[in-house]
């Protein structure tokens, strides 16, 4: 099965503000012990929503007005910090399909990619329109259009920023490098057939 081309992702809007939110914030290291990605949403920003709850206050993410948003934003230098995988497959097994923030860190982003997981860039002006189109209506819909490259919001638009090779990998289906391999596996047993050096000896 070839992989999915990711060109447009629409759906309700929620924000984490900050800048140089770190992937320990993202996904604190005890959950990184599991043996698998599976269930790891159930960890995303975990300190910050218990110290939140403990402050009487309430998280975005435990914000009923926000259940179900699929577009996150953010501030500048999301993913900072270790380079852990766990913090983009925390956000995406949650429940969210795209990232937008001001900037991002490199092998987070790298990351994210890898799993189909766009993180898109646009400038604070933009984000803080669309936020404030959130606020008035935490329903309003969200296309995050990498084709066309643009954010479309409560019928206004901005403009999005990805590098080249990260967007052209998600929008023709060539995002799992890993994915490609095993769906070209009979080229590549072809091809490895006729290198001397990976031929087995014959008993």
């Amino acid at each position: 099965m070839a992989l999915a081309k990711i060109t447009s992702i629409t759906g309700h809007g929620m924000t984490v503000p900050g800048n140089d939110i770190d992937t320990d914030r993202i996904i604190p290291a005890r959950f990184l012990k599991s043996i698998t990605f599976d269930g790891l949403g159930e960890g995303l920003f975990f300190d910050a929503r218990k110290a939140t709850a403990a402050a009487g206050q309430v998280h975005p993410l435990d914000d009923a007005r926000f259940r179900g948003a699929q577009i996150l934003l953010s501030g500048a230098n999301f993913g900072c910090g270790s380079s852990r995988e766990h913090a983009p497959q925390a956000i995406q097994k949650f429940g969210f399909k795209a990232v937008v923030a001001e900037s991002y860190a490199e092998i987070f982003f790298g990351n994210a990619t890898t799993i189909g997981l766009p993180c898109v860039s646009a400038t604070r002006a933009d984000i803080a329109r669309i936020e404030a189109a959130i606020a008035a209506n935490p329903a309003v819909d969200i296309t995050v259009d990498l084709a066309a490259q643009v954010i479309r919001f409560d019928g206004q638009a901005a403009k999005l920023t990805m590098r080249d090779s990260a967007r052209d990998a998600l929008v023709h289906g060539r995002w799992d490098s890993i994915g490609e391999l095993l769906e070209g596996r009979e080229a590549v047993i072809a091809t490895a057939s006729q290198l001397p050096y990976l031929a087995v000896p014959q008993k």
